[in-house]
């Protein structure tokens, strides 16, 4: 029999089928988000250059620094609240005194024995709040180092570590504050309610070195709840009695005492309806990725980190299955482009250029670290990237002095305090 030809027909099918197949391919490809640094950051390149830096630095932005204090002040205004300056956060005596200073504060929230020193030495008059319990070989040391006078106010959780620092004060002779934690509904500790504060509270009375001043509670889970709003009522109401039972055992008027809460993601909350008289503010002056919130939607980045590029290639490599290079860029044009910059595997994401990615396929590295970006991230070799660290705390410390950006300008170099955790 002869050989039947194709039909018409089919023949159009076959395209139709084979058009859809290709249309499904492109559709699988990822959108190219590659571009050049806006003005902004370009600004900051020439500003970085022209100061002659030339490795990773923590950039902080001055005039984004004091629109975040003014938001925070606008944000309180008639709330009658004060603001705690939370020192981890800001591990930078001149950060933290433009941001107390900027505020009118001289509240400050500690969270470890060697920033309590430098707090102390710089800010002897200060009120000095730690954010969490120290074990009490700690506080010994700080004692003996420093002696009594300034004390701060320790934070306490158990009665087991109540029992600790009366037996610390009675050893030195030391009078000692201490601030009872709460669990607000954070669950990380703390005295759940306020029959266990009512109970701490007559065994700390039978101490007559020891002073009771205040609570603390923490609330920053109330945001990433399901029910925010349920979530803060819970949190008010359980701060609300544990300070009804602390007033009624000292008999002192609330604004005599601590009365701490909030944290950078809830303090707006505090402002409308609250159980405390001041609230903790640290990282929402710089505002890193982690309090990208709603509650903070009026403040702005204002710390980045600044690093070369050391290599610029041409073509992503992943070793020894290079073959696969193409199929990749086919499908991820984000993924065209090698840059290897100066330092990395910070607590950070990649801001500018927009495109760059972090590639999970060749891994992390803190010496020189892989991003990627299509063709149009058109970097070279010393040109700059940027990233926003995703907190404050575990990331400023990691660069040395920061380079404040002022005025067009890297206009100084604020030091940080020693490394500790």
């Amino acid at each position: 029999m002869p050989e039947r030809k194709p039909s018409r027909r089919l023949a159009l099918a076959g395209l139709g089928a084979a058009a859809v197949g290709g249309a499904a391919v492109v559709a699988g490809r990822r959108k190219d988000l590659g571009g050049a640094h806006d003005a902004y950051f370009a600004g900051l390149s020439r500003a970085l250059d022209r100061a002659g830096i030339a490795e990773p630095v923590m950039v902080v932005d001055r005039a984004r620094l004091a629109k975040n204090i003014a938001a925070v002040k606008s944000n309180l205004d008639g709330s009658g609240l004060g603001v705690r300056v939370v020192v981890k956060s800001l591990p930078s005596m001149p950060l933290i005194e433009t941001v107390a200073d900027g505020l009118g504060s001289d509240r400050f929230m500690v969270f470890n024995t060697e920033m309590l020193g430098e707090m102390r030495k710089r800010r002897p008059t200060a009120s000095l709040l730690f954010g969490k319990p120290q074990p009490v070989a700690a506080a010994h040391a700080h004692l003996k180092a420093f002696g009594p006078g300034g004390e701060p106010q320790w934070l306490i959780d158990t009665p087991e570590r109540l029992a600790q620092y009366a037996a610390l004060a009675r050893e030195t002779g030391a009078p000692m504050k201490i601030n009872l934690e709460l669990d607000v509904g954070l669950h990380r500790g703390g005295f759940p309610d306020a029959k266990a504060v009512a109970d701490v509270l007559e065994l700390a009375g039978r101490e007559p070195r020891l002073e009771v001043t205040g609570l603390m509670g923490y609330d920053p889970h109330v945001v990433k709840t399901l029910d925010p709003a349920a979530a803060y009522a819970s949190a008010v109401k359980t701060y609300a009695a544990a300070r009804t039972a602390l007033l009624a055992r000292l008999g002192a008027a609330p604004g005599s005492l601590t009365l701490n809460a909030a944290g950078s993601p809830t303090y707006v909350l505090h402002a409308k309806d609250t159980a405390a008289n001041e609230v903790s503010i640290g990282s929402g002056f710089v505002k890193p990725t982690d309090f990208d919130r709603p509650t903070l939607a009026n403040h702005v980045p204002a710390a980045f980190i600044a690093t070369p590029v050391l290599k610029a290639l041409d073509r992503f490599e992943i070793p020894s299955i290079e073959g696969a290079s193409d199929l990749i860029s086919f499908f991820d044009p984000n993924a065209e482009r090698a840059f290897f910059i100066f330092g990395g595997h910070w607590l950070a994401k990649p801001v500018s250029p927009p495109g760059l990615e972090l590639n999970p396929l060749y891994g992390r590295s803190s010496n020189q670290e892989l991003l990627t970006g299509s063709r149009r991230v058109r970097l070279e070799p010393d040109d700059w990237v940027f990233l926003r660290p995703t907190q404050s705390e575990a990331v400023f410390l990691q660069f040395g002095d920061l380079a404040v950006f002022e005025g067009g300008e890297i206009s100084q170099r604020w030091p940080t305090f020693p490394v500790s955790a």
